[in-house]
């Protein structure tokens, strides 16, 4: 069968279910859960893939949920992501009372475009017109939250890394996954539209701790060691180095307070942090990381305090592949018109799928339909074609021109991929961060 045909028959069986991909978008935006928490979301994902006949894995790393088009492995794989979590948001229509949870993150349109590619491809009958195989992954833990949870599941033997795709390249799931593909929300853009990006900011979790000396705050300060003048000096610290950050390393660190002190009267002798230390790579993050851990413990020594800061391995940089970038965009401008296809350049946020194009050959493109910011209550689906059914025939589309032919341009993909990092580079670093 012709290309485009096989293109177009996926599409109309994917028109057909768009129903069913938007009330399977609806039900988890309604019920949205945290990282590592995801059972009942990974449950929803785990019946459309037996209501369509696709074996799979689940409990992986967790909450992950692993899908296969094929029985048999044949050539090369292919991955199509999806993110099970939300993030904690109060305020958005549909936040969870209880945890604060909400998809304004925009991961229950990823799983619209993912149950919807799986629905079009398997439904359709053309996996034989395909030379390989095509994995569809339901993944935990995108947003990189709850540290003081994920490092109890650490103690626990439960996890080794805390986030979702790390997880999951730790515990061999992407070994078998030559190429993945995601998509993703764009802010403020409720019409039909694709902005393909090709890098984003990787980071570096950390908490920090001052612990200095209770003391009466009126009668005896100076008996005290003051953790929260520790924190206040460390933070200014950080400020006056921002001056010796290179402009397109695009350094960030933004921390917030976790504990301020227990009560007015005494000298807060306990005070945490929590924040990210992001650049765009990941030479530029260790180096600003150091920077940034040497102005904050001057901020202890200023006082006496002590200071502990412990690193976590927050998301490598995002680095997409060109190649892939450019199949993605052709199929684009079959669905949509010229202006409507943008150039995203460089996102400023991270994300783990940073970790995964760090080893294989990915892209991360964003998706319209919404409007308002992301992680923020005034997120909002305008338009859920746009922003899930849409990107589904996109991403099948993909698939059918990697796999096609003998999966000719699959295979072009991979041999000109050079990776940053094999897995056990990978693991090694990583394994360093979490000191």
């Amino acid at each position: 069968m012709d290309i485009e045909q096989v293109k177009k028959l996926v599409c109309e069986v994917i028109d057909k279910n768009s129903e069913k991909i938007i009330e399977f978008s609806k039900s988890i935006e309604k019920n949205p859960e945290l990282g590592f928490k995801e059972k009942k979301t990974a449950r929803k994902v785990a019946d459309i893939f037996d209501d369509i006949g696709l074996k799979y894995k689940e409990g992986i790393a967790i909450t992950g949920v692993k899908a296969k088009l094929k029985d048999k492995n044949d050539g090369i794989n292919v991955a199509i992501l999806g993110e099970l979590d939300a993030v904690i948001c109060r305020g958005n229509k549909n936040t969870d009372s209880e945890t604060g949870a909400a998809h304004t993150c925009g991961h229950h349109l990823q799983l619209g475009a993912l149950i919807g590619a799986a629905i079009g491809l398997k439904l359709s009958g053309i996996s034989d017109e395909l030379h390989g195989n095509v994995t569809f992954m339901a993944v935990p833990a995108e947003e990189c939250i709850e540290v003081s949870y994920r490092q109890k599941l650490r103690e626990q033997g439960k996890l080794h890394f805390m986030g979702g795709k790390q997880e999951l390249i730790y515990r061999g799931e992407f070994d078998d996954i030559d190429i993945a593909m995601m998509m993703h929300s764009l802010k403020d853009s409720p019409k039909p539209t694709a902005a393909i990006g090709l890098t984003s900011n990787g980071c570096i979790a950390k908490t920090i701790n001052y612990a200095g000396k209770i003391a009466h705050a009126d009668e005896a300060p100076e008996e005290g060691i003051n953790a929260l003048n520790a924190a206040m000096l460390g933070i200014a610290g950080v400020n006056a180095l921002r001056e010796t950050f290179k402009d397109d390393d695009y350094v960030r660190f933004h921390p917030i307070i976790t504990k301020g002190g227990e009560v007015v009267n005494c000298v807060p002798d306990d005070v945490r942090l929590e924040s990210y230390v992001r650049a765009k790579t990941v030479d530029a993050m260790i180096k600003a990381n150091k920077k940034v851990d040497r102005a904050l413990k001057a901020g202890g020594d200023a006082v006496g305090a002590k200071t502990i800061i412990k690193n976590i391995p927050g998301y490598l940089p995002l680095k997409c592949s060109k190649e892939l970038n450019s199949v993605f965009k052709e199929n684009c401008k079959k669905l949509l018109p010229e202006e409507s296809i943008l150039d995203a350049g460089h996102f400023f946020a991270s994300t783990d799928m940073g970790d995964v194009s760090q080893l294989i050959p990915s892209i991360h493109p964003y998706i319209g339909g919404v409007s308002g910011l992301l992680h923020a209550k005034d997120f909002n689906v305008e338009d859920y074609n746009a922003a899930c059914v849409l990107p589904a025939k996109l991403l099948a589309m993909t698939i059918i021109d990697l796999l096609s032919d003998n999966a000719k341009k699959g295979k072009s993909i991979i041999k000109n991929f050079k990776p940053i990092f094999t897995k056990q580079q990978y693991l090694k670093l990583m394994n360093e961060f979490n000191n």
